[in-house]
């Protein structure tokens, strides 16, 4: 079927339900970030394929909301759909909230499949559209209704990490988040969210692309729990691991039953903003909610020393992928067939060699003007030969047992115009900035954000999203609650207090509509600096060690600071990643790296 057609389908659906608005985000029963094959409704609806994007059907009209990284490739992606893409944030666009509202007659109906959609979010739309009494429908999947091939849901075995690996047992991580609860006055804690549960079981597993994870719910009380899992995925390992800490195993499914056993006077800690709507339309109503994040978000988020060196390590095996592969591209680029897909095939084979046992994302490999669509996907209609001109925007990273990485860097093939040099330098500059910050103890990561977008600001230049992001450790590529961001974006939740232990993304870049993208990105972690009578002073240790190409700078517009900073940087690479090179490698990365 056509988008057209596929529309249509569920208009039908809607009218036989006497409903005026269809709501499809990119969900799954979990809140993820990305989501599995089965779960990708708002994909098929829309046809637009990007990671983030709520669509809303009406019975006459289809919008779709999505973030600045994705404005380009969904305006290609939703031509002739009758879709109307929605710039979110943008001045002029409105919410979806208030779109419903316009769209909704008195004592109309609303319809979503109520487990895609978190608790927070709906009410937030009831609240909006109470005064028209409108009736909600959510116990239906419409969509599952005209997705006739659906994929089913993911059946490979999960495994145990363990603690040479995590750092800490789940006895350890249960008997915190037992202490946590009871702060709240908490009976039971019910997490949904799929990277808190991997850490809190340390679980992991591939019911996620690229994202080590297994389907599944928990529900903890103070003495046990259970957890809610297709048991075909637990390994021996797992059951055990299970039972010694009292953790009950059920089906996946049965917590929408299970939900409503749980006492009228129970006290329920849940993050509402992740807790799919069905499940807490099951709860007692009499129940005391406490609407918190999960504890779990910012205990995982400061990484122990055991996770702290095995992430390390993986960012060394990390680095003689991503040095190796520049090798290879800076040598062969216009002498013979190199293309953005085979490009990136041939890097995951060199990541594959070092160890990694997935991709922590889909490769983004972008050439020229492709690469100003920041989370461009190059596919089989979009894939275009390298020559030795322009440069290659490559964002990758790998899913090792020691730890998760991501990283950028833009390549030079050939000539490049001074405009591209001038942004390539500049885009480093602010790289180099936010590397070296020192800073008090209590800074945020939006206290601190000016310093990467200073440099493009100066020149009435920005990008249309975050500076950085938060790293899981063997989990998710975005991890909260930490990040660097100019403003609070409420939904991302990014914007705590930068502890010790958190691994931050430093990216800054430039994005020119039909001309170029260029990205330069590290991965960092939050160390303790110097204390003394102004406080407590902090800094970033950069653990990412991949050459910048230095044939797109243009060095006289460096202060000495910045020249002397890549120069230390660029030395540390050699001296890390030169004992894992061939000879002629090892020769070629002495130049890359010298000093300038």
């Amino acid at each position: 079927m056509t988008i057209i057609e596929k529309l249509a389908a569920l208009r039908v659906l809607m009218k036989e339900r006497d409903l005026d608005v269809y709501m499809i985000p990119t969900s799954d029963f979990h809140e993820t970030e990305y989501v599995g094959e089965h779960f990708k409704a708002r994909s098929y609806m829309s046809g637009f394929t990007g990671s983030q994007g709520t669509l809303v059907v009406t019975t006459q009209d289809a919008a779709l909301w999505t973030d600045g990284r994705y404005f380009i490739q969904a305006a290609n992606q939703l031509k002739d759909t009758t879709i109307t893409l929605m710039k979110q944030g943008e001045e002029g666009v409105p919410t979806i909230g208030q779109y419903i509202y316009d769209h909704m007659t008195e004592q109309g109906g609303l319809g979503f499949d109520g487990r895609v959609m978190n608790t927070k979010l709906v009410k937030g739309i009831l609240y909006k559209l109470q005064e028209k009494q409108v009736r909600v429908s959510y116990e239906e999947d419409l969509v599952g209704m005209i997705w006739k091939d659906r994929p089913g849901l993911p059946e490979k075995q999960g495994y145990l990490l363990k603690e040479t690996y995590s750092g800490k047992s789940t006895k350890d991580k249960l008997k915190d988040l037992h202490e946590k609860m009871g702060k709240h006055g908490a009976s039971h804690h019910i997490v949904t969210s799929l990277d808190d549960i991997a850490w809190i079981t340390n679980m992991r597993g591939w019911d996620i692309a690229c994202y080590p994870v297994v389907l599944s719910y928990l529900v903890l009380t103070l003495d046990g729990g259970t957890i809610y899992v297709d048991q075909k995925k637990l390994t021996e390992e797992l059951i055990q691991n299970f039972n010694e800490n009292h953790i009950e195993i059920k089906d996946y499914h049965d917590i929408y039953e299970d939900v409503k056993a749980i006492p009228k006077d129970a006290v329920v800690l849940l993050d509402s903003s992740v807790v799919n709507y069905a499940i807490t339309q099951n709860l007692h109503e009499n129940i005391k909610l406490i609407d918190h994040v999960n504890p779990s978000q910012m205990m995982k988020a400061m990484k122990n020393e055991v996770e702290l060196e095995n992430n390390r390590k993986a960012h060394i095996k990390d680095a003689v992928a991503m040095t190796k592969f520049m090798y290879w591209l800076k040598k062969n680029v216009g002498k013979e067939s190199i293309t953005e897909i085979s490009a990136s095939e041939y890097l995951k084979k060199l990541r594959i060699a070092q160890g990694a046992i997935d991709l922590s994302f889909q490769t983004i490999s972008a050439y020229k003007e492709h690469a100003a669509m920041m989370h461009y996907s190059a596919n089989e209609e979009s894939d275009v030969a390298l020559k030795n001109e322009g440069m290659l925007l490559v964002d990758s990273g790998g899913q090792y047992m020691e730890g998760t990485t991501d990283i950028t860097r833009t390549f030079v093939l050939g000539q490049i115009t001074e405009e591209e040099r001038f942004y390539f330098t500049t885009a480093l500059r602010s790289n180099i900035a936010l590397s070296k910050a020192n800073f008090l103890y209590g800074c945020r990561g939006m206290n601190l954000d000016i310093l990467a977008r200073g440099p493009l600001w100066d020149h009435q230049m920005d990008y249309k999203c975050g500076t950085g992001h938060g790293v899981g450790h063997l989990l998710n590529v975005h991890e909260g609650p930490n990040g660097f961001r100019w403003k609070i974006v409420p939904e991302r939740k990014d914007s705590c207090i930068l502890e010790e232990g958190m691994t931050q993304s430093n990216e800054p870049g430039v994005y020119e509509e039909g001309k170029f993208g260029i990205r330069h990105e590290n991965e960092m972690v939050v160390h303790k600096g110097e204390k003394n009578e102004y406080g407590q002073f902090m800094y970033f240790e950069t653990i990412t060690f991949v050459p910048f190409d230095l044939d797109g700078l243009d060095v006289s517009l460096m202060t000495q600071y910045e020249k002397e900073w890549l120069n230390w940087y660029h030395g540390q690479v050699y001296e890390k990643v030169s004992p894992f090179l061939s000879e002629e490698e090892t020769i070629w990365l002495k130049e890359a790296t010298r000093a300038i």
